[in-house]
């Protein structure tokens, strides 16, 4: 799925998001829910009020899902089987959200990374992501 290049470019961005996952995190879900209001519908234990710690701590949640993507790079499916299980039967998020958050990541990565986050990066980035989004939706079929 991704070239021995994109994988250096998903490394090296992993590499810099390192050590501020909860960050990261809570802004892409701040993001989310503020460009697409009706995704807070999955997400019943935020408070309307935006608790600043229970973002940062779904936030360091999903950003280690996606630490672990990162390093298991080779076997998507195996690494996420039970983050798919959870999403498509337990949770039932509609899968037309992942591309959402997909675009909200890129748009937080570029805004704290800006030149460092390059054009090939954007691109192994959205290539890795739209991997593990199908992944997690596989368990939909």
């Amino acid at each position: 799925m991704l070239s021995a290049q994109e994988r250096a470019h998903i490394a090296q961005v992993w590499d810099l998001i390192a050590g501020h996952e909860a960050q990261f995190g809570a802004e892409l879900l701040l993001r989310l829910f503020t460009v697409y209001p009706s995704t807070k519908v999955y997400f019943p234990h935020l408070s309307a009020c935006q608790d600043a710690t229970q973002l940062l701590s779904h936030g360091q949640r999903m950003l280690a899902a996606v630490g672990a993507a990162v390093r298991h790079m080779d076997n998507l499916r195996a690494a996420l089987s039970p983050l798919a299980d959870l999403h498509a039967l337990v949770l039932r998020v509609d899968p037309a959200n992942f591309p959402l958050l997909i675009q909200c990541f890129h748009v937080v990565l570029a805004s704290h990374l800006q030149d460092e986050f390059t054009v090939q990066m954007q691109a192994a980035w959205d290539k890795f992501l739209t991997g593990v989004a199908v992944v997690l939706t596989e368990k939909y079929r």
